[in-house]
């Protein structure tokens, strides 16, 4: 009976050691990526991130670091997935749905343009940079626009599910015509056009 005990103890400190080993090099992994992010190295920034993620994964900030690190890169895609990861974590977090629909939309522009495209197993993939001729307008394919579609409506429940959190938000009324642009694309005068 005493040793089942003593080995029990034995057991809960040595996993509540190891959590606190864990809990540390998170923290030391996530503060030299913020570094890394400060510098403007953002691939630096997003190593650390990944490798704070295998320690544990459960960590609602290093998700969301992670996506304004992927963000930061223009790297949209992967900025939507662990958006969408920092929410699992915490549901309610209004400043991730802002981020999250501005990443959304950027991707939908990315690949309206052609930087961004779909290959044959539907994967998304960054063009080359001598394949993307600004001086033409690029087509995407019916299945890119039905991801692009896809990612339009997405952007517009994200603001949307952002308004809803944050009613009181200061940018408000910009994201409410935000989101008449997405809607109603030939409509809505651009700015410039204004």
């Amino acid at each position: 009976m005493k040793k089942a005990a003593l080995i029990g103890i034995i057991l809960l400190v040595a996993v509540i050691s190891t959590a606190c080993i864990n809990n540390f090099a998170v923290r030391d992994l996530n503060n030299k990526a913020m570094n890394y992010m400060a510098k403007g190295d953002y691939s630096q920034a997003i190593e650390r991130l990944k490798s704070s993620l295998d320690l544990d994964a459960s960590v609602f900030e290093t998700h969301y670091n992670l996506a304004i690190a992927y963000t930061k890169a223009e790297d949209y895609k992967n900025a939507v997935n662990e958006y969408k990861k920092a929410l699992e974590i915490k549901p309610n977090d209004a400043d991730t749905y802002y981020s999250l629909a501005t990443a959304e939309n950027n991707l939908a522009v990315d690949m309206i343009q052609g930087r961004v495209r779909m290959d044959i197993n539907d994967n998304l993939y960054t063009a080359k940079a001598e394949d993307v001729n600004f001086d033409e307008k690029y087509v995407p394919s019916e299945k890119e626009q039905a991801f692009i579609d896809e990612l339009k409506e997405a952007t517009i429940q994200t603001y949307q599910k952002y308004l809803e959190l944050k009613p009181d938000a200061v940018e408000k009324e910009e994201i409410e015509r935000l989101i008449e642009r997405i809607q109603n694309p030939d409509e809505v005068k651009t700015e410039a056009e204004e």
